[in-house]
């Protein structure tokens, strides 16, 4: 039984053999198909016009079968790549950002031969409440063509509820079709993966040793750069335990990474961030300083030294440079969160740089220092919601020893500890969202879609 649309899917089958037909009879059976078609679809004579909106939108999924079939791939528009979720577990999903609201009428299909046998395709305004548009019971894998939608959001989805083999879910392409309301989607999409608190005294020759796993996830995102938020090395961040330790893993790809510095940088008998700044060189210091900006797309990031905010000059700087900021979203990230559900719980030290950031309408906010996984809805630096607010999300679960949740703070909307991970961040020239990713590929969260201010 297929619900929520006005037409069922037309399935894609091999063709076979057909007698020879008369010319009569071909008439016949051209008007006869005509007819049909024009049936199937009553009241959306248009439809068939509607344009193809999700091409090489952004995507996400609940999981990955591995880094050879992101969810981007069911969206390329290439019939030979394909998206693939991790094997033998219900529900799997993945989604598409369709880059403004959007009246849908047409969702097409096309699976792999790892085909679902019950799903729902939903559309969603703020990829948070979902709408059915159609639900289908009876899979048998080919093309589903669901006609005749009337759906309208800007978040679309296939929601797998039975798989239909023992393995997956795989598609080649998702297609959506219909008119987007807010003008042309947004541009300039890219994907940056970040972690704090990574590598710990420890080698990949230990089982317990989890900074080669997260170093390895990462890898496999292949993300346009990657951000650290601080304890970059433990214990004291020695020159020569940089080398023997996280230049194994997370160093593969440090001519990528844009780090900043956290309170364990500060204790190398050496000098505060001798051994850090010794590594990492210029990439830790851009600017001569070991806090910096750059741009990338739409988005200004500003990498700051939570260490030293009380340091004039450094909030001096932070206030010159966004104020010559000419980018329409700001990301920034240090070490020492504002507001935390962990062992080191809210750290007053931020404060006056959420000011300064709240004031120049910054929109995310990356922090380690606490080892767990938390994000919280959009707050002022007072810690009231408010839409306008700065979204702070703690990713401290790069490779050292996770930390209990101990005092729920509020506005906090999800915390995970004691699995480790990396953020997978997912940015257009308007908007962000996020994953949590395990060290076994699989989707612990993801974040709501927001706009940038």
């Amino acid at each position: 039984m297929r619900l929520y649309a006005s037409a069922p899917p037309r399935r894609t089958t091999p063709l076979t053999r057909v007698p020879h037909l008369t010319p009569s009879l071909l008439l016949a059976a051209v008007l006869l198909l005509v007819g049909g078609l024009l049936l199937a679809s009553p009241g959306r004579a248009g439809a068939a016009a509607d344009p193809l909106i999700s091409r090489g939108k952004p995507a996400t999924s609940s999981s990955v079968e591995n880094s050879t079939f992101p969810a981007g791939k069911a969206f390329d528009g290439d019939p030979s790549t394909r998206w693939a979720s991790a094997e033998g577990s219900d529900p799997q999903w993945i989604r598409v950002d369709l880059g403004a609201a959007a009246t849908v009428s047409r969702v097409r299909l096309s699976w792999e031969a790892a085909y679902a046998k019950a799903y729902r395709v939903e559309i969603s305004a703020d990829g948070a409440t979902w709408t059915r548009l159609a639900t289908e019971t009876a899979g048998n894998g080919g093309t589903d063509d669901w006609t005749g939608l009337t759906g309208k959001g800007r978040h679309l989805r296939v929601y797998g509820t039975a798989r239909g083999t023992s393995y997956g879910y795989s598609l080649y392409e998702v297609e959506v079709y219909g008119t987007l309301d807010g003008g042309p989607p947004p541009s300039g999409a890219f994907t940056v993966v970040a972690a704090g608190d990574i590598a710990a005294q420890c080698t990949a020759s230990s089982s317990s040793c989890a900074h080669p796993r997260t170093a390895a996830q990462a890898q496999r995102i292949n993300p346009k750069f990657y951000l650290t938020m601080g304890d970059n090395q433990y214990d004291d961040a020695l020159l020569s335990d940089f080398r023997a330790y996280y230049d194994k893993t997370w160093g593969v790809f440090k001519a990528k990474t844009r780090p900043v510095p956290g309170n364990h940088e500060t204790y190398d008998p050496a000098g505060p961030l001798a051994g850090y700044k010794a590594y990492f060189g210029a990439l830790a210091y851009p600017q001569g300083k070991p806090y910096y900006s750059y741009d990338e797309g739409n988005w200004h990031f500003v990498a700051l030294d939570s260490n030293s905010f009380d340091d004039s000059a450094q909030i001096q700087w932070l206030k010159d440079d966004l104020a010559r900021n000419t980018k329409g979203c700001v990301a920034a990230y240090f070490h020492h969160p504002l507001y935390s559900s962990g062992g080191h719980g809210n750290d007053p030290v931020s404060k006056p740089v959420w000011q300064i950031l709240y004031g120049a309408k910054a929109d995310l906010v990356l922090n380690g220092h606490d080892h767990h996984y938390e994000r919280f809805a959009p707050q002022d630096p007072s810690g009231r919601a408010t839409p306008d607010g700065i979204v702070e999300i703690v990713g401290g679960m790069g490779g050292a020893e996770p930390y209990p949740i101990e005092t729920v703070q509020p506005h906090s909307q999800k915390r995970i500890s004691g699995t480790y991970g990396v953020l997978k961040l997912d940015f257009t020239d308007t908007t962000y969202t996020w994953q949590y990713v395990g060290t076994d590929g699989q989707v612990k969260d993801s974040g709501p879609t927001y706009t940038c201010h």
